[in-house]
């Protein structure tokens, strides 16, 4: 049965904060490694690649926030395109915490927001990034 999951078990953390033991399993969840940061500082459970926004819509969006809702829809059917990767993401969150480590300097208009809603079941009427 599909569960609910605790929004407190998937929380949102850059890769240049430090790793905390309350973050559970760290996930990156950007296509492209983290400038300046080692894996040892990292400290990384897992790097789903394949989860992060293609190369096209990264370009397109250049994390302008003007273009946040069209980003987060077609993020969306992207993300639709990979259920076996949500499912395990979703299993981890309801075994325990699991924080989507990522790079964006802007904390709210980022890949990790909408992935984060998309775990959680949550609809889209903004994508508020809360935790």
């Amino acid at each position: 049965m599909n569960r609910s999951i605790p929004a407190s078990n998937v929380v949102l953390k850059r890769a240049y904060e430090q790793p905390e033991k309350s973050d559970g399993r760290r996930i990156l969840v950007d296509r492209l490694w983290p400038r300046g940061v080692s894996k040892a500082e990292a400290d990384l459970d897992l790097w789903i690649k394949e989860i992060a926004p293609s190369a096209e819509l990264r370009t397109w969006f250049g994390h302008d926030p003007g273009r946040w809702g069209e980003f987060r829809r077609r993020y969306r059917a992207e993300l639709a395109q990979h259920p076996d990767t949500l499912k395990d993401l979703r299993r981890h969150a309801r075994e325990g915490r699991i924080t989507l480590v990522y790079s964006a300097k802007d904390e709210v208009h980022n890949d990790a927001v909408v992935l984060r809603n998309v775990i959680l079941g949550r609809a889209d009427p903004k994508e508020v990034h809360e935790q």
